[in-house]
């Protein structure tokens, strides 16, 4: 039995990884698919003040509370910077770090560097994508129809401090990790050059998928053997 815990991007919630957490599960596994603090199920709690570090200390305290070792970590699009701070805070914790498409800034970068897009919707604490445009952009990514449906339905705002502060990683690219790195073929971010930079900094392996931003419910079986091992 291996412990997965699952970390979602931005906009999204735990739901996201259900497909992929549901087969971990049935394949005698335990898989935590939590969001994170202002998102999904959490996003009354939005306030200022929420960041990626903030977010990633709760899940370190997480694991520490329920005492989770040997534990595998997988962290997608924005996610990916929560997973690394949670990694470098609970370093002894973690056995392998996954990054599906992720974004994996060095320390003092901020999303922005990275992704050049906007979001329509900024407020003061929190931003986000318009929901009616997200069953195209899932489709788009590979998702299909009823589930880009369903899937669409639970995008919301994501706290805006993930995105105007630089992330904090002062030893996370330092260490040594049994890591992974997953590139979607169709994602339009965070882009082949991000992905393969944080791949040779970490001495990573690397997997190619051919589909979009969202292999959790594009290609979950496919993404579920790579998750695994």
């Amino acid at each position: 039995m291996t412990t997965f815990l699952l970390v979602h991007g931005a906009y999204q919630g735990g739901w996201i990884w259900k497909p992929v957490a549901t087969r971990l599960r049935a394949a005698g596994h335990l898989a935590f698919a939590p969001s994170l603090d202002g998102c999904g199920e959490r996003s009354g709690q939005m306030r200022a003040g929420i960041t990626t570090e903030t977010q990633a200390e709760e899940l370190a305290a997480f694991l520490r509370s329920e005492d989770l070792r040997d534990v595998v970590l997988a962290g997608t699009s924005a996610g990916g910077m929560v997973a690394a701070k949670v990694a470098e805070l609970a370093h002894d914790r973690i056995a392998r770090l996954v990054l599906v498409d992720a974004l994996a800034l060095m320390h003092g970068e901020k999303i922005r560097d990275i992704v050049t897009r906007p979001a329509p919707i900024v407020t003061d604490i929190a931003t986000g994508p318009k929901r009616e445009d997200m069953p195209a952009r899932l489709t788009g990514n590979g998702v299909p129809p009823d589930l880009a449906q369903w899937a669409a339905a639970r995008f919301g705002l994501h706290p805006i401090g993930a995105f105007e502060r630089p992330v904090v990683l002062e030893r996370f690219w330092d260490q040594d990790w049994d890591a992974t790195v997953i590139f979607c073929r169709h994602a339009e971010n965070p882009g082949v050059a991000h992905q393969r930079r944080a791949a040779d900094k970490l001495g990573a392996r690397w997997h190619e998928m051919d589909t979009g931003h969202y292999p959790m419910l594009s290609m979950p079986d496919a993404l579920v053997r790579l998750i695994g091992g």
